[in-house]
């Protein structure tokens, strides 16, 4: 199965090999005594005693064998990616030397205990199983070598530790599964039954059709924003034909992005016989949207959402908590960013079972101008391995596209290295651009003097519904407070299916009011969680000064359906915290622009300023040396994976945990998540069961979980999962709000 696994990217013997010598350890008589009493053997290092350990036998075996067929200098350099993978596939990837965080792999194989390990257990295999323990012969070692190309590229500062992170990503899947196949059998068909993608492709493009016709019926068909939607899906269909690669698709916000996307990452993959669409978003908290969305087409059985809080502390992992994890094994992945980059630098098992499905599919990034600069370079250098060795096709889709190739050399003395020039979908971008302009932007006189409340509310006052978005969690529920009764409140001390119902229920209220069913005032009052992709269409929106890109996105929440001849979006100032240093940096950046002379906030060419600028006052690209843990100078394929991983970190999520909320003691409409709860008390869960209640958990630091444990608020449920027991701490406008400190939330930008 690992064999199998590996196949797109050339890497089967060397998956096969570890699959097969991975558990050879097993063979010891002390673990044969262990696994015959207790049933959770799978899990190395829950159970005291030293008979259980198992992962050092084959990969000392591998090292044996290799030296023996191909000589020790070549055997012991080609045997050390199966050294990896073996010692790891339990406690994942190691660091090569001693450290900070552990004794290292070099180490830990010389040991005295990893080398009684192997004799024991090969006194057994040899005689036991002698086919299972031979090795290939000297030319199919050297061949598999040969054929390797990332092996082979020292070009790409990432190449080797990513292929081996992807023999890696086999071996461990083939292992959950075949574990999976044996506790939980009837999960293997769940696994089954998924359309092809010709299928996904006939059921979007019948669904675009319906909605076509649709807005014919309206008389809007016509209009300019719906003849440009068509003009970017006509774009996107016909770009598809051409090779896998790059493709930027720079539209307007509003301009039908998200399903013109999906429309030519399916005709792509088709058209080169790829094998799944991976669409990575920013937030965690709008993933929902998109995911109904695409689950409405297709059917929500037919894609996998995966979110990074399904993921378990890797101190506490169990066989459950590790079948819980998703392999991406769809068609159609909907992530996020922060799953899919933190993935490509992780050592856990469990967050690396999913990279070889990567090869041979469509990635993409929604919102590229999110990604983060401090690991800019590590994320660009993964995506180019990704993009030279693993035949994955990548769309960067954003209306505010960054400056991200070699040729935008904007500062020289970072030498950033640069995707390749992408190929732009649309071909006229600044027509579109003018086409779809549906908004102004107006400044405050003055962008150093911060806005107060009571300068603010009268100006809002003045009209009948507007949408305000700030940058932090405190100014949100200061102001939603200070506005009339019936203002609605979003951030993400809010889950998921509470957030989903407020975004419906905006909605409403708006086309009641366009449509002059409701003449009562109507304010909204959101983080910056709103702007990346929420479908909502205010007349006016106030915008707290943030990064040009964020105010640009802003306005894509105003005059969305072009029902106005003009909306209007007013930026006003509020301090930002000092922890919040990118979102200041970002706000510095759009005061500079605008004190040099901003002639237009909204064009494209007013982004590349930006972005040019922006990255300019980054002190690094890779603020936490990441690259210098997987950097092989020597050609000795000695990394520091398990450093790496620790490093690269896109949230800081090392101190937070998931807090699942009893919604439906909040909204009765969701009463199938009761015995969803009492499934998880009683210990039961798989992937299903965690996908299935993943919508109603907040995320809280470990100090707010601990103040909770202490006044008996929250039960465990899993290692990094609570349930919120007093559920008046859950505010039916607000979200979590803690007894101690409510608004303790200002360095939170969700």
């Amino acid at each position: 199965m690992a064999g199998e696994f590996a196949a797109p990217f050339g890497g089967s013997l060397w998956a096969e090999l570890a699959g097969r010598w991975h558990d050879l350890g097993k063979a010891r008589p002390g673990f044969q005594r262990y696994v015959r009493g207790d049933s959770n053997a799978h899990i190395e290092g829950r159970v005291a005693g030293a008979d259980k350990t198992h992962s050092a036998a084959g990969a000392l075996h591998a090292r044996a064998m290799f030296s023996q067929t191909l000589g020790p200098q070549q055997g012991e350099w080609l045997a050390r990616a199966l050294e990896y993978l073996i010692a790891g596939h339990h406690g994942g990837l190691a660091d090569w030397n001693a450290g900070e965080l552990g004794p290292g792999l070099a180490p830990r194989l010389k040991s005295a205990e990893a080398q009684a390990e192997y004799k024991e257990a090969m006194q057994v295999a040899l005689t036991a199983m002698p086919a299972l323990c031979a090795a290939p012969a000297a030319d199919e070692l050297r061949n598999a070598g040969l054929s390797a190309s990332s092996l082979r590229d020292r070009s790409q500062p990432l190449a080797r530790s990513i292929w081996m992170r992807m023999l890696f990503s086999a071996l461990v899947d083939a292992d959950f599964l075949d574990t999976e196949a044996h506790f939980k059998s009837k999960a293997t068909g769940h696994r089954a039954g998924f359309p092809s993608l010709q299928q996904y492709r006939s059921l979007l493009n019948a669904h675009l059709t319906n909605m076509a016709e649709q807005v014919e019926l309206s008389g809007r068909g016509y209009s300019a924003v719906m003849c440009a939607r068509a003009a970017v899906l006509a774009q996107c269909r016909a770009k598809a034909t051409l090779p896998p690669g790059v493709f930027s698709l720079t539209v307007p916000t509003g301009g039908g992005k998200t399903l013109s996307s999906l429309a030519f990452a399916l005709e792509h993959a088709c058209e080169h016989n790829l094998r799944r669409i991976v669409y990575a978003i920013p937030y965690t908290s709008i993933i929902e949207q998109t995911a109904s969305v695409f689950g409405a087409i297709f059917g929500p059985e037919n894609l996998v959402e995966h979110h990074s809080q399904a993921d378990a502390d890797p101190a506490q992992e169990t066989a459950r908590s590790r079948l819980a994890c998703e392999n991406w094994d769809s068609p159609l992945v909907v992530t996020t960013n922060v799953q899919l980059l933190e993935s490509l630098f992780a050592d856990r098992p469990s967050r690396c079972r999913k990279l070889h499905r990567l090869a041979d599919s469509v990635i993409i990034l929604d919102e590229a101008q999110m990604l983060p600069p401090e690991f800019l370079q590590p994320v660009l250098d993964a995506l180019n391995v990704l993009l030279t060795h693993y035949g994955i096709t990548l769309l960067l889709c954003t209306a505010t596209q960054p400056a991200l190739t070699e040729l935008a050399a904007f500062d020289p003395k970072k030498k950033l290295r640069g995707l390749p020039v992408p190929t732009p979908i649309i071909d006229d971008e600044a027509a579109l651009f003018a086409q779809l302009r549906r908004t102004a932007v107006h400044w405050p006189t003055d962008l150093n003097a911060q806005t107060e409340w009571p300068d603010l509310l009268p100006r809002l006052l003045d009209h009948p519904s507007a949408l305000v978005i700030v940058n932090t969690r405190r100014d949100a529920a200061e102001l939603t407070r200070a506005l009339p009764p019936g203002t609605l409140h979003l951030s993400a001390a809010m889950c998921g299916a509470h957030r989903q119902a407020t975004i419906q229920e905006v909605r409403q209220r708006l086309n009641a009011q366009r449509d002059r069913e409701a003449t009562e005032p109507f304010y909204v009052v959101s983080t910056q969680l709103i702007e990346a992709g929420v479908d909502v269409d205010f007349p006016v929106v106030f915008r707290a000064l943030a990064g040009l890109d964020s105010i640009a996105q802003a306005a894509g929440r105003c005059n969305r359906e072009g029902w106005q001849v003009q909306g209007d979006v007013h930026v006003f100032v509020r301090t930002i915290p000092k922890l919040l240093a990118q979102l200041r940096s970002a706000a510095e950046t759009t005061r500079s622009l605008h004190d040099q002379g901003l002639t237009d906030a909204l064009a494209p060419a007013a982004f590349d300023g930006y972005f040019k600028l922006f990255y300019t006052r980054q002190p690094s690209f890779d603020a936490r040396d990441v690259l210098t843990e997987l950097a092989d100078p020597d050609g000795r394929l000695q990394f520091n994976f398990r450093s790496a991983a620790k490093k690269f970190r896109l949230i800081d999520d090392e101190d937070q945990v998931s807090l699942l909320v009893p919604y439906h003691l909040v909204d009765a409409k969701h009463e199938q998540l009761e015995p969803l709860i009492e499934k998880l008390r009683r210990g039961e869960t798989d992937r299903w069961l965690m996908r299935a209640t993943q919508r109603y958990t907040v995320t809280i630091r470990k100090r707010e979980l601990e103040k909770l444990e202490r006044q008996g608020d929250v039960q465990p449920l899993l290692p990094g999962l609570y349930l919120l027991i007093d559920q008046t701490i859950y505010h039916p406008l607000f979200g979590l709000l803690p007894r101690d400190s409510p608004l303790d939330a200002a360095s939170l930008v969700q």
